[in-house]
């Protein structure tokens, strides 16, 4: 099935709008605890094993340059479904958008009435010489 048969029959294809999205994950890793020790032993270092992340899900629509940010502690459906929404939302009426991903978080299908999720499963880049 190509992008265009997705895309509702009633609706035009200048009226489409074509978002990439994508998410990452920001935060602080522990550094590598190091401690003074007789050579040849091993002592136990106690060090902290938590970490503190935040999450962006990040789309842009390059044809009209508009962007849709959102900042969650978790990357989860739930935060996808937030993400959604706010380009369901920042779609104006009578358009329609398709987000092009990666499904990187498991993508749950929605039922968004003006916007279609792609997911770029099994791709792979072709180098061409």
């Amino acid at each position: 099935m190509t992008l265009i048969d997705k895309i509702p029959e009633d609706q035009a294809l200048d009226s489409v709008d074509i978002w990439f999205q994508d998410e990452a994950r920001f935060g602080q890793q522990n550094t590598t605890t190091r401690l003074w020790a007789v050579k040849g032993s091993r002592p136990r270092a106690v060090k902290p094993q938590q970490f503190i992340n935040a999450y962006l899900f990040g789309a842009v629509c390059p044809a009209n340059g508009n962007t849709e940010a959102l900042v969650v502690p978790f990357s989860n459906k739930e935060g996808m479904r937030l993400h959604m929404e706010q380009i369901s939302q920042a779609t104006p009426t009578g358009r329609h958008s398709v987000v092009i991903m990666d499904g990187g978080v498991g993508i749950q299908r929605m039922l968004l009435m003006n916007l279609i999720m792609l997911a770029l499963s099994n791709c792979r880049l072709i180098r061409q010489s």
